[in-house]
C-alpha cells in the first residue's frame, strides 16, 4: 500500500526541464565543446611555450584567449568560458552557480575523486527562462600551468602579470590543484542534434 502512494505522489510532482529532457545529448555537445576549445587554447600557449618564453604565453592569455572565448561561443550559439574561485582575470570571476559547482568540485576532489574526470551539469532557471549548464574541472598540470601558477613563479613574471592583472589570484597551485572549470551556458530552446 505504501508503494502505490509513493508512486501516485510522485506521478503527482510537476516536472521539471531535468525531469521531462534527456540530457546526454547537450552534455556530449557540451563535451565536444569544450574538447575544442580547450585544443584551440592549449594549441595558442604551447606555441608560444616553444620559443621557450613565458612573457609569450602571458601575451596569448592577455590578447588571444578572450577572442577564442568568443569565437567558440558564437560557432556553438552558447555561452562558453572558463572561471576559478581564484581567477586571473576578473572577468572571469564565477557567478554564484559556477561558484557552487566549483565548490563541489573541490570537496569531490577532497573525497578522492580525480579532476581530470569531474563535470556537472543541470537545467536552472533563469529570468523564468530554463538553461542547460555544464561545467568541466581544469586540472593543474605540472607543465606548463605551474610556470605561470605556481608558487615560484619568476620575478620578470610577477612584475608582468601584475601590471596586465592587477586583481590577479590564480598563483600558488601545485600539480593536480582545480585551477578552475570550463563553463557553458545553452538556452534549452536551443536544438541539439
Amino acid at each position: 500500500m505504501k508503494k502505490i502512494a509513493l508512486l501516485t505522489l510522485i506521478a503527482c510532482l510537476p516536472t521539471t526541464p531535468t525531469m521531462a529532457t534527456d540530457l546526454s545529448p547537450r552534455v556530449n555537445a557540451s563535451r565536444t565543446a569544450i574538447k575544442s576549445f580547450f585544443g584551440a587554447l592549449a594549441g595558442e600557449l604551447k606555441g608560444a611555450l616553444k620559443k621557450a618564453d613565458p612573457l609569450e604565453a602571458i601575451n596569448v592569455c592577455n590578447t588571444r584567449a578572450m577572442g577564442i572565448t568568443s569565437a567558440h561561443s558564437e560557432k556553438n550559439g552558447w555561452q562558453i568560458g572558463r572561471t576559478s574561485l581564484k581567477p586571473r582575470n576578473a572577468a572571469n570571476a564565477p557567478d554564484a552557480w559556477e561558484t557552487s559547482v566549483l565548490k563541489e568540485f573541490e570537496a569531490r576532489k577532497a573525497a578522492g575523486e580525480n579532476p581530470k574526470k569531474m563535470e556537472h551539469y543541470e537545467v536552472v532557471t533563469k529570468n523564468g527562462q530554463p538553461f542547460f549548464r555544464y561545467m568541466k574541472a581544469i586540472p593543474t598540470a605540472e607543465k606548463p600551468c605551474l610556470v605561470c601558477h605556481g608558487s615560484n613563479i619568476k620575478p620578470a613574471l610577477i612584475e608582468v602579470l601584475d601590471k596586465l592583472y592587477p586583481q590577479d589570484k590564480a598563483r600558488g597551485y601545485k600539480a593536480g590543484d582545480i585551477r578552475g572549470a570550463f563553463t557553458i551556458t545553452q538556452p534549452m530552446s536551443f536544438e541539439i542534434r
